[in-house]
């Protein structure tokens, strides 16, 4: 029955941000080889807040809902080696939303995750680090914790 469940709300969260989506984002179930969507799994586009050190960058992430969805949030993943304080080593975002013993609720949609990690970018959470390299420059050298930032701004640029 949960199954059920999670593809529904999937579809709900696939129409309501076709209608209304923040600018430069994108959310998209994954397409198979055969063409069919596969709603439990979508690419995403995070792009840098203007006015911060991760503007003009468009930066990959994959949503990955399982069965349980909504009762239980998606893995949200950046690229492996993904440069920030709250991303793991593996790409795995640490955002209290997205923990279920945390800050997760069933009615958090796809467009609150998405500005969500958006806002986790430019005001990391020092005190729940997921990456030791991230967290020290960010805490002892933000000079170099923003040259490392504009290099995954120049990693990650626009694609047309």
């Amino acid at each position: 029955m949960s199954d059920g469940i999670a593809r529904s709300r999937l579809a709900e969260e696939r129409k309501a941000w076709r209608k209304n989506h923040p600018h430069g984002f994108v959310a998209k179930p994954e397409t198979r080889a055969d063409g069919s969507v596969d709603l439990m799994v979508w690419h995403c586009v995070i792009p840098g807040k203007k006015g911060t050190d991760w503007e003009g960058g468009y930066f990959p992430l994959t949503l990955n809902f399982s069965e349980e969805y909504p009762s239980k949030p998606p893995k949200c993943k950046f690229p492996n080696g993904f440069f920030h304080p709250n991303v793991y080593p593996s790409g795995i975002v640490c955002l209290s939303i997205l923990s279920e013993r945390r800050g997760w609720r069933p009615s958090i949609t796809v467009k609150q995750i998405l500005v969500g990690i958006q806002d986790l970018l430019d005001q990391p959470n020092a005190t729940d680090a997921a990456q030791t390299e991230g967290h020290q420059l960010y805490v002892s050298n933000p000079n170099e914790y923003r040259k490392r930032i504009q290099q995954e701004v120049l990693q990650y640029p626009q694609s047309l």
